[in-house]
């Protein structure tokens, strides 16, 4: 398999084989590095990867990156896979391949206060290639990219267009704010309108607020889950 390529402003980083890059990206985040570092896992059966930002804006503008980059990952796979292949986010990071889950997007920063400055936000990529178990019949609800007529997809060219594509998402972000990345997630969710259940909470998910946070409406009231729960570790 061929190593990947990236923008000027990202460096890879092929992690050591067991660990995960997401964990490598967070740690070396606390150490220090620098902004576009890309750690990444092609395995045979999983694409594992991380970016790490420094967003110069509060932690609630901030969290902004995991919509981003899914609406990135939706554009990336959408240059190499077949058309007929669609690509749907869940709110709390989900990806799924012609309806059924095939991966996730995860998220952790340096703070979880939403009126601060992180040092660092990571972006985690996870995604199944070939299914666990050749019977598929047996988790409908559960995919895998090669599965779904993706199987000349390169998993090193998909980072690489990931990058890409969320590259341009950013530069967008910065010079016309969230409306363009809303738009184009809000176009993806998947759920919308739907019961779901998340955080406690049980519910109609009416769609997100101006900062990507969850609208549950129970029998009572509209909720609000701000995106910052999604961040992971302390």
């Amino acid at each position: 398999m061929t190593e990947p390529s990236f923008p000027p402003v990202f460096d890879g980083l092929a992690v050591e084989a067991g660990d995960d890059p997401f964990e490598v990206a967070r740690a070396e985040a606390v150490r220090g590095c620098d902004a576009g570092l890309v750690t990444y896992d092609l395995g045979a059966n999983m694409l594992k990867a991380a970016l790490v930002f420094a967003p110069e804006v509060p932690l609630q503008e901030a969290v902004v990156m995991l919509p981003l980059c899914g609406v990135g990952f939706q554009n990336a796979l959408g240059a190499l896979a077949p058309p007929e292949v669609a690509v749907h986010l869940d709110w709390h990071g989900g990806i799924r391949v012609n309806g059924a889950a095939c991966g996730r997007l995860r998220m952790a920063a340096s703070t979880h206060d939403q009126q601060t400055e992180p040092d660092w936000l990571a972006i985690g990529l996870e995604l199944s290639l070939w299914p666990e178990d050749d019977d598929t019949g047996y988790t409908p609800d559960r995919t895998a990219l090669y599965a779904e007529g993706c199987a000349e997809v390169d998993a090193a060219r998909l980072l690489e267009s990931w990058v890409k594509h969320t590259l341009v998402g950013i530069n967008t972000w910065l010079e016309r704010g969230r409306a363009p990345v809303h738009s184009e997630w809000t176009a993806l969710a998947h759920g919308i309108d739907k019961p779901t259940r998340i955080n406690g909470h049980s519910g109609t998910y009416l769609g997100v607020d101006e900062h990507f946070g969850m609208l549950l409406r129970d029998a009572d009231t509209t909720h609000l889950i701000p995106l910052t729960q999604l961040l992971e570790g302390p």
